[in-house]
């Protein structure tokens, strides 16, 4: 278990990931085919029994125009065109039920948290987005279905409803489209990272113990859940680990935090089991916008929790409710 006397070491570290040299040209052919289809943004409100929140149920086209649901949560009282978060959720989980996940629509953002497709049965459920697309075999789980090529595995359908998101929301009446960021924690983190780099001017980001990040060392630091599920797919399909890791390579965090460019803040827990922090680290040292990074010695996969929150609301704010915000970027320092 690591403590903060650890830290010194853990921050040194440096991945040796590689990624594909065709990585922005697959990336931008899955763009590109997915914005044949117009990124209308469809809401239907829903009666919650709220009296200052506004709830939608919202559907847009995500990869291959499949439809993708979220809830859009607004401030009742609006005086125009909103600051706007996109947020992801935690693997397995889903969007929830209407009234849960309040807080950014309180503090007077519009808040979209989008489903995963294909997940909502682990723990908190709710989720309301079927996966149509059918893959080879899998470990049980998410982690590794249609892992057997990049243009099957199922996070190439995630991400790029992801980006989607962002940009049916941007095309939102209710939506300032200059002033989005994302957000999400552990599986959240990851689907929020892609986004970031593969959509280049976001306002801000918050990654929490992020998922998907530096994925060959991930299984070689860890065997809880998720992971687990490589471990156990390529335990059964010896032969098959090269390959496996080749298609996870254009799924990397690390790849995308390269390109990333929005003021950023990342956290781990230093006692994370499940996403060790030292992949969280390496995806921090990849970054290439403005960031900062808190380490949580005494937390594990809940990072920094409440505490997390409270400081993206206060960077967000600075961020998103300003016209200008180039002295509040933050530096490219950790804290601990």
């Amino acid at each position: 278990m690591l403590t903060e006397n650890d830290v010194p070491e853990l921050w040194s570290y440096r991945s040796a990931y590689q990624e594909p040299a065709d990585f922005d040209a697959f990336w931008k052919d899955t763009l590109d085919s997915a914005r044949t289809h117009d990124a209308r943004l469809e809401l239907t409100p829903v009666d919650t029994g709220l009296e200052a929140v506004d709830v939608f149920d919202a559907v847009f086209p995500g990869f291959d125009g499949h439809p993708v649901r979220g809830w859009l949560r607004m401030p009742r009282h609006r005086g125009g065109p909103l600051p706007a978060v996109v947020q992801f959720h935690g693997y397995g989980s889903g969007r929830g039920a209407p009234v849960d996940d309040l807080m950014w629509a309180c503090a007077g953002y519009a808040h979209l948290l989008v489903d995963a497709r294909g997940q909502g049965g682990a723990w908190a459920g709710g989720g309301a987005t079927p996966d149509p697309v059918g893959s080879g075999p899998s470990h049980p789980g998410f982690l590794t279905r249609g892992i057997e090529d990049k243009h099957t595995y199922v996070y190439r359908r995630v991400f790029t409803d992801a980006v989607r998101a962002v940009e049916a929301l941007r095309g939102s009446p209710h939506v300032d489209p200059a002033r989005v960021a994302v957000t999400g924690p552990s599986q959240g983190g990851g689907i929020a990272l892609a986004v970031a780099g593969l959509v280049p001017d976001l306002t801000a980001a918050q990654f929490q113990s992020p998922f998907l990040c530096d994925i060959r060392q991930a299984t070689r630091l860890t065997g809880e859940q998720p992971y687990a599920e490589i471990i156990g797919y390529l335990a059964a399909r010896r032969d098959r680990v090269e390959e496996t890791f080749r298609t996870l390579g254009y799924f990397d965090g690390l790849a995308f935090a390269r390109r990333a460019t929005a003021p950023a803040w990342f956290s781990a827990g230093l006692r994370d089991e499940v996403c060790p922090p030292a992949t969280a680290i390496a995806a921090y040292h990849a970054y290439g916008g403005p960031k900062q990074m808190r380490l949580w010695e005494f937390n594990g996969h809940d990072a920094g929790g409440s505490e997390d929150l409270a400081i993206t609301l206060s960077a967000f704010r600075a961020l998103l409710k300003t016209s200008s915000h180039a002295h509040q970027e933050p530096s490219r320092k950790k804290e601990s």
